[in-house]
């Protein structure tokens, strides 16, 4: 993580708005978050302001969604953060930041949803019409998200070897396991499909036991769904998997099933070590990633393969 060496505070956003939008510059201010790219800071009820702060890849990832998810938006069923507006880099702030739409509810990684078949319905109804085939131009993802999931054995080794060390997994041979036979499965062969591609806790919204709102799409691209069919692992209830596969459109093969598992397990291995980071003090710790990440990790070695 890169901070930026400029302190983005309330009286900023407010000067950075009164220079490029100043019909926007007399509403309350207050912050809203710090992720992994961006802050988000809250404007009156309906609007956030997002600036990059923590990485250099986060100016490509604002400029994507100004530019696709506008496209998108009108096609989902969830609220999604739509970009109003675009700051260009000036002598006050040099990077570039969005006005986006305000999405309310709660994180899933602090409030997870407890109305399972409400939520599983929910969710499978997002991706069924999230996963259309992309259009040429449509973004590819710096992470190789959508990608065949063998590319990310090393990752994936790394990740299950740490956390092994750390004594965070009873048993490192089932999760293993769970990996190669999901690094086995035959390929995606369909068109390249829009991805999330970052459905974690902490990017999707609850309120009333279920799903309100999907946020944080600066990983959105094209490829593989299996990517985001890990979710109804990472964010349902026990048991709620099966009704999600049962509602998403159209139902899914054997072979993406597979794959999903596997993206599921990185996933997870990812959550546990960013929560116990978190619980220890660590930089770049976030403590309420670990338990929704060993509850998903707990799923799956139970529903592994015999």
């Amino acid at each position: 993580m890169i901070h930026t060496e400029i302190e983005i505070t309330a009286e900023l956003v407010q000067d950075l708005l009164r220079d490029q939008h100043p019909d926007l510059a007399d509403r309350p201010v207050s912050l809203g978050a710090r992720g992994w790219d961006n802050q988000l800071w809250r404007l009156g009820d309906d609007l956030a302001v997002r600036l990059p702060w923590a990485t250099q890849s986060a100016d490509e990832l604002l400029r994507k969604e100004h530019a696709w998810l506008p496209i998108l938006a009108p096609h989902l069923p969830l609220p999604i953060p739509v970009p109003q507006r675009v700051g260009e880099p000036s002598e006050r702030f040099p990077r570039p930041w969005i006005v986006t739409t305000w999405v309310p509810g709660a994180p899933a990684d602090r409030v997870p949803v407890t109305s399972a078949e409400e939520a599983a319905d929910t969710l499978a109804a997002f991706l069924t019409a999230l996963h259309r085939p992309a259009p040429d131009g449509a973004p590819v993802s710096r992470l190789g998200r959508g990608r065949p999931l063998a590319e990310h054995s090393e990752g994936f080794a790394e990740g299950l070897a740490s956390a092994t060390e750390l004594g965070l997994i009873p048993d490192p041979d089932a999760v293993h396991a769970v990996w190669e036979d999901a690094a086995a499965a035959p390929d995606w062969q369909g068109p390249a499909l829009w991805l999330h591609g970052d459905l974690h806790p902490a990017n999707v919204l609850t309120a009333d036991g279920t799903f309100c709102g999907v946020i944080d799409f600066g990983d959105m691209c094209a490829g593989d769904p299996a990517c985001d069919l890990a979710a109804p692992w990472t964010l349902l209830p026990d048991g709620a998997a099966d009704r999600f596969h049962e509602a998403y459109q159209p139902t899914a093969d054997a072979a993406t099933l597979r794959r999903a598992r596997g993206w599921a397990v990185m996933r997870a291995l990812g959550g546990i070590l960013i929560g116990d980071a978190g619980v220890h003090g660590r930089p770049g710790g976030k403590p309420t990633w670990g338990p929704p990440a060993h509850a998903a990790l707990r799923r799956l070695v139970a529903t592994a393969r015999p």
